[in-house]
């Protein structure tokens, strides 16, 4: 993971008295969001892979710094050319940032235009045009998508821009001494680097700030969905051996041990009785049975047992096939 930083106190109080430095860094220690640190981390391991499928040319994304700071100075931190998507967290209920540095958005608007052969060229500040705020739109869904699905793991929550903005120094998403966060990524297309970054006032997460301040202990924040889907296209494929149990009565012990060879025992059982279909000893349904035209004994399922809590609390139950 990136480091986590926190602000340094301003330059004009390097000569103050050292209680009036202790209470200015009072103001500036913000709580630490331990499970939003992990999501970010992670996070970068699915946007490699997804800006590679969208550009066609190998592509990496590294978490290059999670900074807690006031929201002025994440701004001030962000490129003032760059092309800025605000985006509207749905669980959260209110906006975040999502900034492309002018080098990530014209190293990928060259590459998809042909220039992949090409070094990057010089780009001089002015007004994005429409096919640059185009591209960028559409890049950023791409981003955003990932982003939702990093979330999910731990809630809900869908990531769609609201609007582009053109400088990011510009924004107004929170009070300029409010804190925040701001993750920046670096992103690697072609040999070519460029910086993706969000900024996250503290206000945006006030219904889900108790559970991202949470310790992180290690595992899993949720269910892996790749290893999910894999593990349920085995299953499905597998094969497995069903035993039919006609009856199981119970008999006292006197009465077995007077058996003899060759006596006929009844059982209980006649043409209506179902039997209990197992699967390694586990109880699957309840069937009737009776005989096809080819001469093949048939089950046809009366009561499917419900498997479904056991399988649960076990810890499977996202696994069981549909």
């Amino acid at each position: 993971m990136a480091e986590i930083t926190r602000p340094t106190p301003p330059e004009e109080l390097n000569g103050a008295p050292i209680e009036e430095q202790i209470i200015q860094m009072a103001k500036l220690s913000y709580e630490r969001l331990p499970l939003l640190e992990v999501i970010f981390d992670r996070f970068a391991l699915s946007l490699g892979p997804a800006l590679k499928s969208y550009c066609g040319v190998l592509a990496d994304a590294e978490l290059e710094g999670f900074e807690y700071m006031p929201y002025s100075e994440a701004l001030e931190g962000l490129s003032a050319n760059g092309l800025v998507a605000i985006t509207q967290a749905s669980e959260w209920d209110s906006e975040i940032a999502t900034v492309l540095d002018p080098d990530l958005l014209f190293t990928a608007l060259e590459i998809m235009l042909g220039g992949r052969t090409v070094k990057g060229s010089d780009w001089a500040p002015r007004s994005f045009t429409a096919i640059e705020r185009r591209l960028g739109t559409n890049i950023c869904e791409v981003i955003l998508r990932e982003l939702s699905t990093a979330f999910s793991q731990l809630s809900d929550n869908d990531f769609t821009i609201d609007h582009m903005e053109g400088n990011p120094h510009t924004l107004v998403l929170a009070p300029p001494g409010s804190p925040c966060v701001r993750i920046t990524y670096k992103i690697t297309l072609d040999e070519r680097v460029g910086k993706l970054s969000f900024v996250i006032p503290n206000n945006a997460i006030d219904k889900v700030r108790p559970t991202l301040a949470q310790a992180f202990r290690g595992g899993q924040l949720g269910g892996d969905d790749a290893w999910r889907a894999l593990l349920t296209d085995q299953i499905s494929d597998t094969s497995v051996t069903l035993a039919a149990v006609l009856h199981e009565p119970v008999l006292p012990l006197t009465s077995v041990l007077q058996w003899k060879r060759g006596q006929v025992l009844d059982l209980g059982i006649d043409s209506e009785h179902e039997v209990t279909v197992t699967c390694s000893g586990k109880k699957m349904f309840r069937a009737a049975m009776g005989r096809r035209k080819n001469g093949s004994v048939a089950l046809r399922v009366t009561e499917d047992f419900d498997n479904a809590k056991d399988m649960k609390e076990g810890g499977f139950s996202d696994v069981v096939p549909d």
